[in-house]
């Protein structure tokens, strides 16, 4: 990944400065920005960038905040027609040596900024998360219709308002019943 201010994405803990914030600037170059988009299920990232900075806090834990930008094309959700998005997000997290790791598969962390602080803070991780959850949820074309798609309403045949109607006869018809 290509940056301006600072090539590394991986920041050890131990080589911060507890005095002062620690900047980044992550912009990846496009085969990093394709690898991403692939793997968020993207048609296309045309631009991404991240920056911020990394800031001792109390109790010997990290802050970081910064300011994500993106240009994400996804696939609508009723054409598949592709759908461009801007999308401008600030990430605020505080890393604390305090804080467990979650254990377990689906064990919920139970504050969303708060994270279990490690040898590293992964700024391109961080970024990544950011940029999946900013992501739309249902991006959909400004021509993309639902008419004619939807079958036509079942509910008008009597059958299919009355779907036991004839179990009293089945259960009638049952063997060994007197």
């Amino acid at each position: 990944m290509a940056s301006s201010d600072n090539s590394r994405t991986r920041l050890r803990v131990a080589h911060l400065n507890p005095n002062r914030p620690t900047p980044f600037v992550l912009a990846p170059d496009q085969p990093a920005r394709a690898a991403l988009a692939a793997e968020l299920g993207l048609i296309d990232l045309p631009a991404l960038r991240f920056e911020g900075q990394v800031s001792p806090v109390h109790d010997d834990a990290w802050q970081v905040e910064g300011r994500l930008h993106a240009r994400v094309v996804q696939p609508c959700v009723v054409s598949l027609q592709p759908v461009a998005s801007e999308l401008e997000d600030e990430v605020r997290l505080v890393f604390s040596p305090h804080v467990a790791p979650p254990e377990g598969e689906e064990t919920e962390m139970p504050d969303d900024e708060l994270e279990p602080l490690g040898q590293y803070i992964d700024i391109a991780a961080i970024m990544a998360e950011a940029l999946a959850l900013a992501l739309p949820l249902y991006p959909r074309a400004a021509d993309a219709s639902l008419e004619g798609t939807l079958p036509e309403d079942p509910a008008t045949d009597d059958e299919t308002r009355r779907p036991f109607a004839g179990l009293a006869d089945l259960l009638a018809k049952r063997p060994g019943k007197p």
